[in-house]
């Protein structure tokens, strides 16, 4: 078997530590790292929130910062499309999507592949929600 390709996909908007530690943890379990930064219009179809920071420069960011071999944006909230346009072997999420309809539904359609999805634990106290409600708590004081 060839080298092991890891997928990590997210938004990675307001960049944050949560981010930081995914990207870390899931370097350690594949030979190829990708990231799959979801494009504006998918963040607003699956999550109700247009994106603060722009696809182009989510994707630059992440790439800028050393830990993925690539990145990849997301122009459809299927995890088979992105499969089948990068290729990829293990798929990392957070363990929020452990145990729900949308973790389940990932676990089914990756099992269909061959690809193993690997859950991290989620950063509770910093996410893009809890930064994007201080930041609207702090412009309205």
């Amino acid at each position: 078997m060839g080298p092991v390709i890891g997928y990590v996909p997210g938004a990675f908007d307001l960049f944050h530590v949560g981010h930081l530690n995914a990207l870390r943890q899931a370097r350690q379990w594949c030979d190829v790292l990708v990231a799959g930064v979801v494009a504006d219009e998918v963040c607003v179809e699956t999550k109700g929130v247009l994106p603060t920071v722009p696809l182009a420069e989510r994707l630059e960011i992440v790439e800028a910062i050393g830990i993925v071999d690539a990145v990849y944006a997301e122009a459809t909230p299927s995890k088979v499309d992105s499969w089948r346009d990068v290729g990829f072997h293990r798929i990392f999420k957070g363990d929020d999507w452990r145990d729900t309809a949308k973790g389940r539904r990932l676990e089914e359609d990756m099992a269909r592949l061959g690809v193993e999805v690997t859950y991290f634990p989620y950063t509770l106290q910093t996410s893009s929600t809890a930064l994007r409600k201080a930041l609207a708590h702090r412009g309205a004081s």
